[in-house]
């Protein structure tokens, strides 16, 4: 289960406005609602924390713009299902060492209209207190191709404060180009922000594209970092939060630059393959395929791309460490990957690679499954079980053939080879008194026998044994009426 919220406690009134507050003046009241904007809110709440729960570093916030173009907001739901940690740890300051993240999102913030523009004119002014970071999801469409149009998407308008006339409607591209070379960084939200996504795909009317290809290869943020990309369609909200809080982490110089991979991913979460860490990897290793959804088998041939995109999903579940498209069933259609969608079509066919793969882990499987079959059938028997097994629900387990006797014999010489076997057969593993266990007395070396051997060894022995202590002897049945062994 995930783990509770950090909470800090508050010792004053978060309602009441602090020194320096000018939402309250500005001409139009209309998305001052609260009677505060995110800005103020989020200062009020620094003020009314005790000293010792302010965050140590010389940071105590930093502001976050997020931007939405060609999205469905899917990512916003994941951020905002997160729990390691939560958006309502980062957005309170809870964290040890983290920064208060003031998030401007249409989501979360108590301002809008205006009020909300006007945070983003003071960004691009430099008029904040803190540092700030561009957080964008969705893919940027092509701007130009609405010409004396409206944009594909927008957020806000400008000049704020001016008639209705005077005023346009910013494209959050450009809000992109404006903010972007003064960010402390700039995060990229799934996989339509970080490589294009549907809204990229073949055959938009958009010419839509990723963040990164937007701002180029040479882009760096204030701080001297390229785009930070987190993938996925939606992404795992943990995924998103964690590497948030890594950077705020870096950037209140509580910890080092968090790594990334050569394409800007956190390389501690997508450095491995989804087919590493998938519950189902076992059958593809003996050959085993899904024919059909719903079976328990690797998922490949029923398209399922795991052995090649980097994802962790399956290790980390995409909720609370729960569910995820292999565990629940779906085949991975490759959605946190660069090309996606067009490169992993047509979906839920068997991808064209996979067939040389498929048919040498078949090969394998086919010395394999019956090897192993072999061991776990021996593994699954006590030392004491060496004719027959005392199981009423499988009378017939115990069907071992020649064949199997006698690799059993030679796995048991390598097993023990240049090892000692358990037991006591030396003597200084004995006691130096002489005392013999009872087992040993009675039965010697070979006392893991069932007890109908053990009666028989010990007449051979000539060791006493107390009557009435097996079933047989006490007069019980040990089948029901009707039920006797024929």
């Amino acid at each position: 289960m995930p783990e509770h919220m950090l909470t800090n406690p508050i010792h004053g009134r978060v309602n009441q406005p602090v020194e320096g507050e000018t939402s309250r003046r500005m001409p139009d009241q209309v998305g001052n609602v609260a009677g505060a904007d995110t800005e103020e809110l989020s200062e009020r709440l620094l003020q009314t924390e005790p000293s010792d729960t302010f965050t140590k570093g010389p940071l105590k916030k930093v502001y976050a713009y997020w931007l939405s173009g060609m999205g469905c907001d899917g990512c916003t739901i994941s951020t905002l299902g997160a729990t390691e940690p939560s958006v309502e740890e980062l957005l309170t300051g809870t964290l040890p060492g983290v920064p208060m993240l003031v998030l401007h999102h249409y989501a979360t913030s108590i301002d809008s209209g205006d009020h909300f523009t006007h945070s983003l004119e003071k960004a691009e002014k430099g008029e904040l207190d803190a540092p700030y970071v561009i957080i964008y999801e969705g893919s940027i469409a092509d701007e130009n191709l609405t010409v004396e149009g409206e944009p594909w998407a927008a957020e806000g308008a400008l000049p704020t404060w001016a008639p209705g006339e005077e005023r346009r409607r910013v494209p959050t591209a450009e809000w992109v180009r404006r903010l972007a070379p003064g960010a402390a960084a700039t995060i990229a939200i799934g996989t339509c922000a970080t490589w294009g996504g549907i809204p990229a795909s073949d055959g938009n009317p958009t010419g839509a594209m990723s963040l990164m290809d937007f701002l180029g290869k040479d882009y760096r943020s204030a701080y001297g970092l390229p785009v930070i990309n987190v993938p996925g369609c939606a992404p795992l909200g943990d995924n998103f939060t964690e590497t948030v809080t890594m950077l705020l982490l870096f950037l209140n110089k509580q910890a080092p630059l968090p790594e990334f991979d050569e394409l800007g991913r956190p390389a501690w979460l997508f450095e491995e393959t989804v087919h590493r860490h998938c519950p189902r990897a076992g059958y593809y290793e003996e050959g085993t395929f899904a024919k059909e959804y719903g079976d328990k088998e690797c998922l490949v041939e029923v398209g399922c791309w795991g052995p090649v995109v980097n994802c962790n999903i399956v290790e980390r579940g995409a909720t609370g460490h729960m569910g995820g498209c292999m565990v629940a069933g779906g085949p991975c259609i490759g959605c946190t990957m660069p090309g996606f969608p067009d490169k992993f079509t047509p979906f839920y066919t068997t991808p064209p690679g996979s067939t040389v793969s498929t048919t040498m882990s078949r090969l394998v499987g086919s010395f394999v499954v019956p090897l192993r079959r072999m061991t776990q059938l021996e593994r699954n028997r006590e030392q004491r079980w060496h004719d027959k097994v005392p199981s009423g629900w499988a009378r017939e387990y115990d069907t071992t053939t020649l064949t199997h006797r006698a690799a059993e014999y030679f796995y048991d010489k390598l097993q023990y080879f240049r090892s000692e076997r358990p037991g006591r057969q030396k003597d200084v593993e004995k006691y130096r008194s002489g005392y013999v266990t009872p087992a040993e007395a009675a039965y010697g070396d070979g006392y893991q026998e069932l007890p109908d051997r053990r009666a028989e060894i010990a007449r051979e022995r000539g060791a006493p044994q107390r009557p009435g202590l097996t079933l047989e002897a006490a007069g019980f049945e040990t089948s029901p009426p009707g039920r006797e062994e024929e």
